[in-house]
């Protein structure tokens, strides 16, 4: 079984995605049987035509609404359609989370809940034929893990049923904080928009890792071409590849040795405020950890101890946050070596939906897992249990992973 890598160059879009898949080899009945299932057959006609993007070859996926009274879907509806469709238990599945992300996203932007969210570009055919069509292209191919590199946004603005809005959109804000997904801005530079809704949708909830293996070769792929032209090529590659990342993270020494930095300091002449903002400010900075405590120090004077352990290449930046936000003058500082278990961070789905978590690989490679504590202080105020009680829910309840990360 292979793995998938998506690339978004520079974005992505369902319709992209769509060609892709299909230009990779997805037969085009594949896509159109689940939409034919749900009853959508005679609303839409799909073709898939060789196009180029700045002469590099690819499939453009058209959709031509035959509606012939096109209708504004809400999510209410567009899930009855999902729930009660004749399709198998799996694809239903998916195509469900990445609407009701979609509905989530649009529920919040607009301040309503997602049941009562009236879908207006993502409700409309095409997209209903790029999310269902996209979903059964990837049930299709069944790979072991789907990858997926940083996806850039644009600028600019955007028309829609709302009128005009800045790129990024108000939902694919949303979606980017909901599913803490990471993009790229060095080409953010570039007017218009390059990633969708629909696209971002279809990559949080179909990608498993949101960043690229670091070592795979390629052994087949697919290109799909978007329909705005942009100073670059605007298109989507899918890679059929062999991973090694697991092979790549079993050769890794766990638990491996680090050097870091220490540097501490005693203070005695600032007030308790100034030193929690000092105290924050180092955190914000990168240290892996600050500690601080009161202390005796001359003439009987109330003081601080201040530790802080650090990334050994920031030592020479925190040597200058010492002595431009504090009032010390003088900071004592050592390289130690320490010994770390490898560890990744993702979300999980539970009772509670996806929440965000952190696994541990053990030097027996069993894995361990762990909720994020603002997470769980979160689900404690929201459903008024007891930190013990969610942390217990979460641990029966806990589903399927996807990394955000790979081992480190």
């Amino acid at each position: 079984m292979e793995d998938l890598l998506i690339e978004c160059s520079p974005g992505i879009s369902g319709d992209m995605l769509l060609g892709a898949f299909y230009d990779l080899g997805v037969p085009k009945k594949v896509i159109e049987q689940p939409l034919i299932n749900l009853g959508l057959k005679d609303l839409y006609d799909l073709e898939f035509q060789e196009s180029k993007s700045y002469s590099i070859r690819g499939i453009k996926a058209k959709v031509t609404n035959i509606e012939c009274s096109p209708i504004k879907r809400n999510w209410r509806s567009i899930k009855e359609l999902i729930l009660n469709g004749l399709l198998e238990d799996k694809l239903k599945q998916i195509i469900y989370e990445v609407f009701e992300s979609l509905a989530t996203a649009e529920g919040k932007v607009h301040g309503i809940k997602s049941d009562d969210v009236h879908f207006h570009e993502i409700g409309a055919i095409d997209s209903l034929v790029d999310v269902i069509g996209a979903c059964a292209a990837l049930n299709y191919l069944n790979p072991k893990k789907v990858y997926c590199n940083e996806p850039m946004l644009g600028k600019g603005f955007v028309q829609t049923e709302h009128g005009k809005l800045s790129v990024p959109p108000p939902a694919v804000i949303e979606l980017i904080r909901q599913k803490n997904i990471k993009v790229s801005s060095s080409l953010d530079s570039i007017h218009g928009e390059l990633s969708t809704p629909t696209g971002i949708a279809l990559l949080s909830n179909l990608v498993d890792y949101l960043q690229p293996p670091s070592k795979y070769s390629i052994n087949s792929y697919g290109v799909g071409i978007g329909n705005l032209k942009f100073s670059i090529p605007n298109l989507v590659r899918v890679y059929k590849i062999s991973s090694f990342e697991d092979s790549y993270t079993n050769e890794q020494i766990n638990p491996k040795c680090e050097e870091i930095s220490v540097q501490e300091a005693w203070i005695d002449d600032q007030t308790p405020e100034d030193i929690s903002n000092f105290v924050e400010k180092l955190r914000i900075e990168g240290a892996y950890d600050v500690s601080y405590q009161a202390i005796n120090m001359k003439k009987n004077r109330i003081g601080f101890s201040i530790q802080v352990i650090l990334p050994i290449e920031k030592k020479e930046l925190f040597r200058r946050l010492w002595f431009d936000y504090s009032s010390t003058i003088g900071v004592r500082e050592r390289t130690q070596s320490r010994w770390i278990l490898l560890r990744r961070r993702g979300e999980c789905s539970t009772t509670f939906g996806n929440i965000k978590v952190k696994q541990t690989l053990k030097p027996d490679g069993s894995i361990t897992m762990k909720p994020e504590n603002d997470e769980v202080l979160r689900l404690k105020l929201e459903f008024k249990k007891s930190t013990e009680e969610i942390r217990k829910i979460i641990d029966k309840s806990s589903k399927k992973f996807k990394a955000f990360e790979n081992w480190k």
